[in-house]
């Protein structure tokens, strides 16, 4: 077999050359369009119009002979690095499809999507079988023309219809979830159509059996994606977040497995895009990929590759051409049916089957409407399955940019007359709150177990804390946790048995056993919580009697140490005499080693369910972060009752405002403090009451009102002091930790 060679140096230079001035051009033209209030997709392809044919390669032809391929190696060069710009594209919106705002919306969104589809799929079809033989590269293939431009026609751009949300503070309200939602409905369904229409363009000739069999492998491979690759794609992750060790190793996996999906789907005679997309999705559902990493891909994508992608899309435009009168009739013709179908079909799912008002329904139309970056994609697709002619092409990217333009100026006008309902408006102020939240963003736990020979009274008692508090931080959104046991090898087996046992207390979607043998557990679990976790959870269940340790040795170390958030969970004090150990927690002395299953002698204790909580503040924002924590455990059950309490010490040192040197009222300080957590509460829909009082000592004022008012929960929030090798949470939390008769969380920020 000969050795490949590389292209010819002058290919290599042109390529080069073009790569940087297309980039800088379309960086340049984004800019402008943005500053301008559009999408900077606009102002991207407008750079390849200006560079090309339409004006300076028209110009200038030795402009030309560089910026625009002359040789079919140059051609297709520049089309590789286009083509890995529409993967990219491609894979950052499937990593923004949420199914669950799908789900959360599916009534309206389904509604308002089949309407738009059927509809625009109709018309587009229809207009197809009538345009003119020249706008076909090949006029004997006219039903896969028409199934084309109907695909073309369907499909929303999520990229440009996300930017006009966003830029319209809409992205939140109830009206702009279900037009993302719908949209990304509207493009799940428009790239299997695609694939489908390409895939039978690929065939010899268009039958019924080349139709149900490109059907057949479309539905095979989405069927394939979703069970074995979702499964892969669980295992790949795990593995290389936990085990491999250099830098930027999760991104290296999204894009191997976007190329690897997107060379299946091309062998399938799909497009490439369509496995790039559904890698996107499959990465997107998974709660432990970090933020970081999608970030680091839409810089990329969006930095790089898609502004070259959509600047080459443009040097395929020629204007002067569609300054034909015929051909300009053809445009204004297709852009008035595209935007009569999207506009007709969504108000009629959104008004007759959705059951919206009249404004709102029309709202969707004018939202998803905009075309730009997909039908780009699709356009170009369609060019180089030959389907389209170079003035189809120009007509449909033209059409692309005119609707995208439409969009912001009919939504304003639209909405308008849009009302916001109360219920929609206390949820947005509730994620307003959530997101400047910290607890919001914990996506990925790690619970360290001392596993060994448990009871039926340590399940219930797991069952009962940390699970049920994992769960309900885990309500609104989707989290991982690792159960993580860290023993001596003769014990592995046991543990491991364990671990499984214990992990079906948990609801999470994502929960994940790891056995580890190692003689320093301190290390391990260190070790183990610097792969990407946000939170570890820490049982201590008994206390050091000594004033060496806070907790004990191991929790007190891994506390201080931790490169996230821990949240210890200390039981009561009847509690504490009969509870199983966690990890790390030394034996009693005189304590015989367990050889076999324990003798249950007394009834295991009830489920963990506090239902009045009480929340110390001193106005910090570790205050803050423990209030979120007791709003999140108390907002799934209306009986359970938040206490936000400040307390003022009887000193004569006031409280300080550092900003401003003044001296500010101790009592007026505490009641902000305390309404703050309110606002926080009742934003939830949780019942908070506030309350101020005086004494000696933090924690006997605490203590005292614990008692008083029923209190099952305490929860705090602190921060590790530096000074010494002993954990140091402050002098009056760890005077709530020994003094308080009730179960107290700590969460350390």
């Amino acid at each position: 077999m000969d050795i490949f060679s590389a292209a010819p140096h002058h290919d290599i230079f042109l390529l080069v050359l073009q790569v940087g001035i297309l980039l800088f051009v379309a960086r340049a033209m984004g800019e402008v369009a943005t500053r301008l209030g559009q999408p900077s997709v606009v102002g991207e392809i407008l750079a390849g119009i200006i560079l090309g044919p339409s004006l300076l390669s028209g110009l200038f032809p030795g402009f030309a002979e560089i910026i625009i391929p002359q040789t079919e190696v140059q051609g297709y060069l520049l089309e590789l690095v286009a083509l890995i710009g529409a993967m990219f594209l491609l894979l950052i919106t499937g990593l923004e499809t949420d199914i669950q705002l799908i789900k959360r919306h599916s009534k309206t969104a389904i509604s308002v999507s089949f309407g738009g589809i059927l509809v625009t799929f109709g018309t587009g079809f229809f207009m197809g079988q009538y345009l003119p033989d020249f706008l076909l590269a090949d006029s004997n293939e006219r039903l896969v023309f028409s199934l084309f431009v109907a695909t073309a026609m369907s499909i929303s751009a999520i990229p440009v219809i996300a930017k006009v949300l966003m830029d319209m503070n809409l992205m939140r309200r109830d009206i702009g979830q279900t037009i993302l939602a719908a949209g990304m409905s509207d493009d799940t369904i428009g790239w299997i159509l695609l694939s489908t229409v390409a895939g039978i363009a690929a065939g010899d000739a268009v039958t019924t059996g080349t139709v149900l069999k490109t059907v057949a492998s479309v539905l095979a491979f989405l069927v394939m994606s979703f069970t074995l690759g979702r499964w892969m794609v669980r295992k790949l992750l795990t593995f290389v977040q936990d085990e491999v060790v250099s830098h930027d190793r999760l991104l290296t996996l999204v894009v191997v497995m976007a190329f690897l999906w997107g060379a299946i789907t091309q062998w399938l005679h799909l497009e490439s895009i369509l496995g790039a997309f559904v890698m996107g999705i499959l990465f997107g559902m998974m709660p432990r990929l970090p933020e970081e990493v999608i970030k680091k891909l839409e810089s990329i994508a969006l930095g790089i590759f898609a502004p070259v992608f959509f600047a080459v899309a443009g040097l395929k435009v020629n204007i002067l051409n569609l300054l034909d009168p015929q051909l300009l009739l053809i445009t204004a013709i297709v852009i008035g049916i595209a935007t009569f179908g999207k506009i007709a079909g969504t108000y009629s799912g959104a008004r007759f089957i959705g059951k919206k008002d009249h404004w709102t329904s029309l709202s969707f139309g004018a939202g998803l409407n905009a075309r730009g970056a997909m039908e780009i994609i699709i356009a170009t697709i369609g060019l180089r399955l030959g389907i389209l002619s170079q003035d189809m092409f120009s007509i449909i990217v033209v059409m692309a940019i005119v609707t995208s333009l439409m969009a912001p100026f009919a939504l304003r006008s639209i909405l308008k007359r849009v009302t916001i309902g109360k219920e929609e408006e206390e949820r947005l102020k509730k994620e307003e709150l959530e997101s400047k939240s910290m607890i919001a963003d914990i996506h990925r736990v790690l619970l360290p177990i001392r596993a060994r020979q448990p009871g039926k009274e340590e399940l219930l008692n797991l069952q009962s804390t940390e699970s049920k508090i994992l769960s309900l931080i885990g309500e609104d959104h989707a989290i991982s946790i690792t159960l993580m046991s860290v023993t001596e090898k003769s014990d592995r087996q046991q543990c491991e048995k364990t671990l499984k046992t214990l992990s079906g207390f948990f609801t999470q979607s994502e929960v994940i056993t790891k056995t580890i043998t190692d003689q320093k557990p301190v290390d391990a679990i260190l070790d183990e919580a610097r792969k990407d976790y946000d939170l570890i959870v820490l049982g201590a269940t008994e206390q050091d009697e000594s004033r060496d340790h806070l907790f004990n040795p191991i929790v007190d170390k891994i506390t201080r140490l931790a490169p996230c958030p821990t949240l210890i969970v200390q039981a009561g004090k009847d509690a504490i005499s009969q509870a199983p150990r966690r990890t790390g927690e030394p034996k009693q002395t005189g304590e015989p080693e367990q050889t076999g299953e324990p003798k249950q002698t007394r009834e295991p204790k009830r489920s963990w369910d506090p239902q009045r909580i009480l929340i110390p503040t001193n106005g910090s924002q570790a205050a803050k972060n423990a209030a979120e924590l007791a709003v999140y455990i108390a907002k799934s059950d209306p009986s359970k009752e938040l206490l936000a309490l400040s307390v003022t010490l009887n000193e004569l040192t006031p409280v300080q405002n550092i900003q401003s040197n003044t001296v500010l009222n101790r009592n007026l300080f505490a009641t902000e403090a305390v309404m703050e957590l309110k606002e926080l509460g009742d934003a939830y829909g949780v019942k908070t009451e506030t309350m101020v009082a005086e004494g000696d000592t933090l924690e006997g004022v605490i203590c005292d009102i614990s008692e008083k008012n029923s209190i099952d929960l305490i929860v705090v929030g602190t921060s590790v002091r530096p000074g010494s090798n002993r954990l140091y949470l402050g002098r009056r939390v760890e005077n709530i930790l020994r003094t308080a008769t009730c179960p107290v969380l700590v969460l350390n920020t």
